[in-house]
């Protein structure tokens, strides 16, 4: 694995990607019964974790995970910490920009074995943030493997911890709908985009996609799943919920008005087949889901979020085995 970026990237040779994610899968829930397991495969490395925005579960999981397998944490927030970046190519930095990405991350490079980077979209200029400026260009530069923690349309390593509290749920192939929930605020499409994506990607599942009209997401990442815009009828006989809010896609950024009330609540749930309840967090609550169905026996969102450290750990195992020779 020389990078981490969308699910392509965990790809095993002579084997279909469904199948791949199922052994990467299995490799995050052997660290999740023995943490320390490989406390040398990092020794010696360094792991340089950069944020462009803020985060709680992002940042911790992947230090744990990178202190379970022996390797040194370093945690660095841009602009907050450090000088603002320059992206552009030729650009005369006369502005607030200080430092150009194409002299920060070589130096980067040196310093860290593997560098981490979470970057979050603009939600305005719908061409950059889907080409991913940022993260392509933080690539670009690097000359060590680059960790995904969230970039302007996808979020790798959520998506996989999802699809790992999936599989411990042992149901087979779980009818699973992804509801779009009501916010106060816009917000990126990456946690959705990712987990249709990766659902799409693995055959163990069937997604469906519930939203008001206006909220599409990008063709590429639905790839053919059902979308259905009446939430009650996408719920009937739901095994799985993963709820979460996002903007347009269309009107890129916009919030159109919603007509009903899209906040998952008991009679929703009653269609379904006694489902759980994913959400990836940070959640408003009595916004996005109610108290009841959050501290509720539905509610699997702690799991999921403790399963971001096994998920990391599985992501970071394979980069140290593919590109410095770890056993």
């Amino acid at each position: 694995m020389k990078k981490f970026t969308a699910v392509d990237d965990v790809s095993v040779p002579g084997l279909g990607l469904s199948q791949s994610i199922d052994l990467m899968i299995e490799k995050a829930l052997a660290y999740k019964q023995d943490p320390w397991r490989d406390m040398g495969l990092g020794a010696r490395r360094r792991i340089g974790i950069l944020f462009l925005n803020p985060s709680l579960r992002t940042r911790m999981s992947t230090q744990i995970a990178a202190e379970q397998l022996g390797m040194k944490p370093v945690v660095f927030n841009i602009g907050s910490e450090g000088w603002s970046w320059e992206l552009e190519e030729g650009a005369i930095m006369s502005g607030t920009s200080v430092e150009h990405i194409k002299d920060a991350v070589p130096v980067l490079s040196q310093y860290f074995d593997v560098l981490a980077i979470r970057t979050f979209p603009g939600l305005e200029d719908r061409l950059s943030d889907y080409t991913e400026t940022v993260l392509n260009s933080f690539i670009k530069y690097a000359t060590v493997p680059v960790l995904s923690l969230e970039s302007a349309t996808l979020h790798p390593l959520q998506s996989f911890a999802d699809l790992v509290t999936i599989k411990e749920l042992a149901i087979r192939r779980p009818k699973v709908v992804l509801s779009w929930a009501p916010h106060i605020k816009p917000l990126p499409q990456c946690v959705a985009n990712s987990f249709a994506q990766w659902a799409n990607a693995w055959d163990e599942v069937d997604l469906v996609i519930t939203h008001p009209e206006g909220y599409e997401l990008a063709p590429e990442f639905v790839q053919g799943a059902p979308v259905i815009y009446n939430q009650l009828e996408a719920l009937e006989n739901a095994d799985i919920v993963y709820v979460k809010n996002w903007s347009a896609y269309g009107d890129y950024g916009a919030m159109p008005e919603v007509a009903n009330d899209w906040m998952l609540d008991e009679a929703a749930m009653a269609l379904t087949n006694k489902a759980k309840v994913m959400h990836c967090l940070p959640v408003r609550r009595n916004v996005e889901l109610s108290d009841f169905i959050l501290d509720g026996a539905s509610s699997i969102v702690t799991r999921q979020a403790a399963n971001r450290v096994w998920a990391a750990q599985a992501v970071l195992a394979e980069i140290l085995k593919s590109n410095y020779g770890a056993d």
